[in-house]
């Protein structure tokens, strides 16, 4: 037997290649999370067009109820979307459900004031501001549970800021000086603030809960809470009057921005590191540009294109981020 022989016989092939498994893993998961990023955008443009049909409070609690049963469907029937990897809720995951009570109160009055606010401001700007929220979120986390950044991620928050200011305010220097923000950009950046603090809370309440029970039953809180904000608002709508519009909206909240969007996230979460699973929050002006021109809505002129370059930027380098 020649050498080359006796060594394909020492050395066979590997059957089975760890590090391309990975590769594909790690593909799977930016494919849901560009998936993910489509999704939550579209909710900016279609939000903007039924805002004044429907109250926000009104809008909010159907959502959360919708998405609260289907969402407890999928915990009880699918493999793996309950603790340790198994189905159905468990004793332990209604522990402390004052956890519940806050997060669904920051979720709820995050939703409210979105769509309060794109009741007069425009979609893209709006997804501009929500580019803020890793910004705001760091903060948040270095406060409460003393998080760190990276360099590169330090780097990529402050890029994506700036593009996200040069978009809200359209490269407009005079209106940056006098904050010349708008009321609806102003009522939504709070709501941002609430979502910010959302996601270390999230992380911080956490208690071996899955991604997809936390969801449900912060989505089962929120009912409580923007029912109890706006009980007058659910009581004085008048749900067969609605345009169609208003309920094709709803059904693309409940099952696309809401119960896709939450198994799309935890599936990519097992697959990426979190900077980049964060990375794809940078996408949503992009893709609420491309929702708007496919809608037939008008979009922001060239000048608002060097922020968007800006926070492609941002999402970039948090893609280089290990």
């Amino acid at each position: 037997m020649s050498a080359p022989e006796l060594q394909t016989a020492a050395d066979p092939a590997p059957a089975h290649d760890p590090a391309l498994s990975l590769r594909r893993e790690a593909l799977r998961g930016h494919a849901a999370m560009l998936a993910f990023s489509a999704a939550v955008s579209g909710s900016f443009s279609l939000g903007a067009m039924v805002a004044n049909d429907i109250t926000p409070a009104a809008l909010t609690t159907a959502r959360f109820l919708l998405s609260a049963i289907i969402l407890a469907l999928l915990v009880a029937l699918v493999p793996g979307s309950g603790r340790l990897g198994r189905r159905g809720f468990t004793p332990a995951d209604f522990g402390a459900p004052w956890r519940y009570a806050v997060l669904g109160m920051l979720y709820a009055g995050y939703f409210v004031l979105m769509f309060e606010g794109l009741k007069t401001a425009n979609p893209v700007a709006a997804g501009a501001v929500f580019t803020l929220t890793p910004l705001i979120a760091a903060g948040f986390g270095w406060l409460l549970l003393r998080q760190g950044l990276t360099r590169s991620m330090a780097a990529a928050l402050t890029v994506g800021a700036l593009g996200a200011v040069w978009v809200i305010f359209r490269g407009d220097l005079q209106a940056l000086l006098g904050f010349e923000l708008g009321l609806g950009l102003g009522i939504y950046f709070l709501g941002v603030v609430l979502h910010a603090l959302y996601a270390p809370l999230l992380k911080g309440f956490n208690r071996g809960e899955s991604a997809m029970v936390t969801i449900a039953l912060v989505s089962l809180a929120g009912i409580f809470v923007a029912g109890a904000y706006g009980w007058r608002d659910l009581l004085a709508t008048d749900w067969r009057a609605l345009p169609p519009l208003v309920y094709v909206t709803l059904a693309y909240l409940v099952l696309l921005a809401t119960v896709f969007s939450a198994s799309a996230m935890q599936y990519a979460a097992q697959r990426l590191p979190a900077s980049k699973v964060m990375a794809y929050t940078y996408l949503t002006p992009v893709w609420i540009i491309i929702w708007e021109l496919s809608l037939g809505n008008a979009v922001p002129g060239v000048i608002v294109l060097p922020g968007i370059l800006l926070i492609v930027g941002a999402l970039l380098i948090l893609l280089r981020e290990d």
